[in-house]
């Protein structure tokens, strides 16, 4: 799934030798730019950094992607129904988050969507709606409940035949803490790691008592939707924001969002945005696309029950 971008503005101020100073860095990745924004006493300790997160995070592409045919994934979903699957520490560790998530959400976030997920690509590239037969094949493979996992045994077993998985919805949200716990590890504590429209921050720049983060959401849910700019201070949690400003693709009339119900198989008509600040990035970026399935009562009903998780719906 794709996010809004955020902006992220940092106050300057003038810096001695002997403050630490705040380096930029990015790299493609995960079919977006990943960037890094950290304080660090040197240019030196700085790239050394920045060059494990981003090496971190490569090697999680190659774990997480549904577009790489011999990714730990794919070579999940193609083991076939009632094989176990011995799975990395990674992929066990994701999963096993993304059925939570997904139990918690009542599958508004569901893993299990890949089916449904190749089959809005191919209607986003020939614009016709998908035939209801293989909509109904698409929507009968998708169920987070037929995920089995042995953690003892470190194993994945997918129990419905032709179950394909798609972590999209999640992935970079991991992939931003990954590459934030690999800078703390480095001993730079002072950063960002930016997925997208996912961030995964940790403490505060210096002299600051958090960062000034800008999400950038729409208040008005017409075609031409009028957006503004609302400024959050955060430090040490996740953030992240879902929603259909930007990508969307009209059939027959209709405004598809890019954003699919689990349910239904199909893309959302409402026009919704919203934020999610949670305790990691892997929580806000599941939810964020979650709470837009669910819409804002459901939505606000669900988190409610989770510590330490906001959400801001855009207000029409």
């Amino acid at each position: 799934m794709f996010r809004l971008v955020f902006i992220v503005l940092i106050l300057a101020c003038p810096l001695t030798a002997q403050e630490l100073k705040r380096y930029d860095f990015s790299a493609p990745l995960m079919a977006t730019t990943f960037r890094i924004t950290l304080h660090a006493e040197s240019k030196t300790q700085a790239e050394t950094a920045a060059a494990a997160a981003f090496k971190r995070i490569a090697h999680l592409n190659t774990v997480f992607s549904d577009y790489e045919p011999n990714s730990e994934l794919m070579q999940l979903c193609n083991a076939g129904p009632n094989t176990p699957f011995k799975a990395s520490p990674a992929l066990l560790g994701l999963l096993s988050r993304s059925l939570d998530l997904a139990r918690l959400t009542d599958g508004a976030f569901d893993p299990t969507c890949g089916n449904l997920s190749q089959l809005w690509r191919r209607t986003k590239r020939v614009k016709k709606l998908p035939p209801t037969d293989r909509l109904a094949q698409a929507l009968a493979a998708t169920d987070w409940r037929a995920v089995q996992i042995d953690a003892k045994a470190q194993t994945i077993t997918l129990t419905k035949p032709g179950m394909l998985l798609d972590l999209g919805g999640i992935a970079k949200g991991y992939a931003a803490d990954e590459g934030l716990r690999i800078l703390r590890e480095h001993g730079l504590t002072r950063a960002l790691v930016l997925a997208g429209g996912d961030i995964a921050i940790g403490d505060p720049p210096p002299g600051a008592d958090a960062w000034d983060i800008k999400l950038r959401t729409f208040t008005k849910p017409t075609p031409d939707a009028e957006e503004t700019m609302a400024t959050v201070r955060l430090k040490n949690c996740g953030v992240s924001t879902s929603g259909d400003l930007y990508q969307f693709i009209d059939i027959e009339g209709t405004r598809y969002s890019h954003i699919l119900s689990p349910k239904t198989g199909l893309a959302l008509t409402t026009r919704i945005a919203c934020s999610v600040i949670a305790p990691d990035c892997t929580t806000s970026d599941a939810l964020a696309t979650a709470m837009c399935v669910l819409g804002k009562e459901r939505g606000e009903k669900v988190t409610s029950q989770m510590q330490g998780v906001t959400i801001r719906f855009a207000k029409p």
